[in-house]
């Protein structure tokens, strides 16, 4: 007899793997989800690169 969670883990939708592949290799940036009449059809990421010892305003 399975039980509800491994049902509901082996029938995750696709898009659920890419994200986490995405959030997983990003170190700093963000992951967006876009959705269309309820569908997942779009996963945009953006990353940023952090340069060491610079800050905003500093001279």
């Amino acid at each position: 007899m399975s039980t509800t969670a491994d049902t509901s883990l082996s029938q995750q939708p696709a898009w659920i793997d890419i994200v986490r592949q995405k959030v997983e290799s990003l170190r700093f940036g963000v992951v967006q989800i876009v959705v269309h009449d309820g569908k997942v059809t779009q996963i945009e990421r953006t990353e940023k690169t952090r340069l060491a010892g610079h800050r905003d305003g500093a001279e």
